[in-house]
């Protein structure tokens, strides 16, 4: 099942370290940073940054799954990392960083 099918579960386990590759493979442009996964997203100015936060933040709400947001003039690093599975990786990063993914993606092309 494809990433974007998937949705996030409560009490999601830690990822066996030896998935991570094949699962960020999927995910280009996110990287392993201190225990999360990050990305930086770039935008042509504040108000489409903003823009952007707010979707990713209704799309936490959604999946129950909130991730660190790092915000700028024209940019926001997204990282995710599992509380409940001890501040470990787990499907639910994964999974929203491919959602994340997609709504930078339909947003670039509006």
């Amino acid at each position: 099942m494809k990433l974007l099918e998937q949705h996030s579960v409560h009490g999601a386990p830690a990822l066996a370290p030896d998935a991570l590759p094949s699962l960020l493979a999927q995910l280009p442009g996110w990287q392993p940073a201190g225990g999360a996964i990050a990305r930086e997203f770039v935008f042509r100015d504040y108000h489409e940054t903003i823009a952007f936060v707010n979707a990713v933040a209704w799309l936490a709400e959604g999946e129950n799954h909130h991730p660190d947001l790092t915000v700028g003039y024209r940019r926001c690093t997204v990282a995710y990392t599992t509380h409940s599975a001890g501040n470990a990786l787990s499907m639910n990063d994964v999974i929203c960083a491919a959602k994340v993914d997609a709504l930078y993606a339909q947003r670039a092309g509006a």
